[in-house]
């Protein structure tokens, strides 16, 4: 199916301007104005920050996506991704800015987008042909990511007077990593048969639960995050693991909802402990911004490292067409064959022949 190609390239595109707009438009909003020391910016001074490392793991989703979750495109994705992080970084600190800025970064990123793009994938298992279980664990583990940021995105937080900021520039990056992961999860599947209600029932869940987490306060929205993001990991589950008989395996996908539920805030904690490390202060560094007056722990982040545990877990290969190959049954080597039905082997030929006697006169 060729809806794979395009749709993984069109929200690698387009996440592409929302990192675009993101620096040149919203970091130079954000920073702050002097040195002070009253003036120190708090933990959500730098959300255009987190709202642009989303933007570019959304290129890296839309890439996964358009290779089908190919292990050599996935390879050179995140690689991108990484590359992406470290010219983020230069750019802020160049304090890029501005409608000539905006264009041009977009054209750059397409362009490298296009690069990425030309490298052909290879054909075999793409959708609608049987597909390697290692291509569709790849593509459940790219959904649950995509769908755990998601959270992220209605979770940020911003200092007073930027919140409506913030959620211009949340809202749509959200959206757009919920059609990456339910696009993963459905392109995980053996067949979009029977699927495509269940893909436009979580995409409708997702937007609206997005939008309601960016209309309640901060310190209200951790039930209804975990709520939200419990149906977004079970709702992948369901779009892409196997369906013996046709029908779902409810039992299956009853655990897979608890354990995102318990699952959730024990990977963030995990990830809490990971990044205890001051990569955000690093960051902020080597930006050539103001350090942080509290923990610079960038949610972005955090995110990805809960997407990555819970998606290993949730990206089951006896689920995604994993089958063990029967071994076969092992023996003593026969050098002169296989044996015969009388017993020991001869090396003149197989076991159980008569050998021949002397001639009778």
């Amino acid at each position: 199916m060729r809806w794979v190609r395009l749709v993984g390239l069109g929200l690698a595109g387009a996440a592409a301007v929302l990192w675009a707009v993101g620096m040149t438009v919203l970091q130079p909003l954000a920073e702050p104005l002097g040195p002070w020391s009253e003036q120190l910016p708090g933990s959500t001074t730098y959300w255009p920050r987190d709202v642009r490392f989303l933007a570019i793991a959304g290129v890296v989703l839309g890439l996964v996506l358009a290779g089908a979750g190919d292990r050599r495109w996935t390879g050179r994705a995140v690689l991108l991704g990484a590359g992406w992080v470290a010219a983020d970084v230069a750019f802020d600190r160049a304090d890029v800015a501005g409608v000539t800025a905006t264009v041009l970064l977009c054209a750059v990123g397409w362009t490298v987008i296009g690069l990425l793009a030309g490298v052909p994938a290879r054909r075999q298992g793409w959708p609608g042909r049987p597909a390697h279980w290692r291509r569709r664990r790849a593509l459940g583990l790219a959904a649950a990511v995509a769908a755990t940021l998601v959270l992220v995105a209605g979770l940020l937080d911003a200092p007073p007077g930027q919140a409506s900021r913030l959620d211009r520039a949340a809202v749509p990056t959200g959206l757009l990593l919920l059609t990456a992961a339910v696009g993963c999860a459905l392109a995980a599947a053996p067949s979009t048969r029977g699927r495509r209600g269940w893909a436009a029932a979580t995409a409708t869940v997702g937007a609206v639960g997005l939008v309601a987490l960016r209309l309640l306060p901060p310190d209200r929205r951790t039930l209804p995050l975990l709520a939200l993001g419990t149906l977004l990991l079970t709702g992948t589950t369901l779009l892409s693991w196997d369906r013996p008989g046709g029908r779902p395996a409810w039992r299956r996908h009853a655990l897979a909802g608890a354990g995102a539920l318990v699952g959730l805030p024990m990977a963030g904690f995990a990830s809490l402990v990971v990044t205890s490390v001051p990569v955000g202060a690093v960051l902020t560094d080597w930006a050539g911004n103001l350090p942080l007056a509290d923990l610079d722990r960038p949610l972005s982040l955090l995110g990805l490292l809960t997407g990555l545990l819970l998606g290993l877990v949730l990206a089951w290969p006896n689920a995604l067409g994993y089958r063990p190959e029967p071994t076969a049954p092992t023996g003593p080597a026969d050098p002169s064959g296989p044996a015969g039905p009388a017993g020991a082997p001869d090396p003149s030929g197989p076991a159980g022949a008569a050998a021949p006697g002397p001639a009778t006169p």
